[in-house]
């Protein structure tokens, strides 16, 4: 809450983190809320009943995967619109649609009908009131070493057993994805510009741009 008032950061903005597996997202959202006194909002992934079925059977549970995470993400966009903002979200449902079940269709592992429904219902839900677009998407970036390195050490078994083919795959569509995303402002922030685990120090630059980046778009759309 000090930061946030040093730099003048809205106490009812709304910040996505976003990025691809493995950059720090949780970590990001995590010390950017304490530094805020914000609230979270993050993807449930130990409870989520579909992700050791998919990473052995991309086809038989990409949809059924897709769509609880549409579900959940969006109960969090209503909490979020309830409380009135001041929240850092691990990760945007624009990642799901925009990524994740656009890769499943293109790869063959959803149906065409069954992508034609996710998508339906993606867009039903983005344009009812109880969903706040961020204020900021911040866009956390980094070399495929790095972010392998990283996968590498957090150790999750669903995530060591995945071939190396789809983390390189995933890199790229995350990097076309935000070089053509336009939803909300994003700033991009490479990963090797702080490190939160052994310095969390390191977290006020970051408040810092965000602040003046804030300022800026707000300055636009005036």
């Amino acid at each position: 809450m000090e930061l946030r008032n040093k730099y003048s950061i809205p106490n009812n903005a709304v910040i996505t983190i976003a990025g691809t597996v493995g950059v720090g997202k949780s970590t990001m959202t995590h010390t950017l809320a304490t530094a805020l006194g914000f609230r979270t909002s993050f993807e449930k992934v130990d409870t989520n009943p579909y992700l050791d079925h998919f990473y052995q059977d991309f086809k038989r549970w990409s949809f059924h995967l897709q769509i609880y995470f549409l579900a959940e993400r969006f109960k969090e966009q209503k909490k979020i619109f309830e409380y009135g903002g001041g929240f850092i979200q691990d990760r945007s449902i624009y990642e799901d649609t925009g990524i994740f079940a656009k890769m499943h269709y293109e790869k063959e592992n959803m149906s065409e009908v069954d992508y034609e429904t996710y998508k339906s219902l993606f867009n039903a839900m983005v344009m009812t009131p109880y969903f706040p677009h961020p204020d900021l998407l911040i866009y956390l970036e980094g070399s495929l070493d790095d972010i392998l390195e990283r996968i590498q050490k957090r150790g999750r078994p669903m995530e060591q057993n995945t071939p190396i083919d789809y983390w390189v795959e995933m890199h790229k569509r995350y990097e076309d994805w935000i070089n053509s995303f336009n939803s909300c402002p994003v700033l991009r922030i490479d990963i090797k510009d702080y490190d939160l685990i052994n310095n969390e120090t390191s977290i006020e630059p970051i408040v810092e741009r965000i602040s003046f980046f804030l300022k800026q778009t707000q300055l636009l759309k005036k």
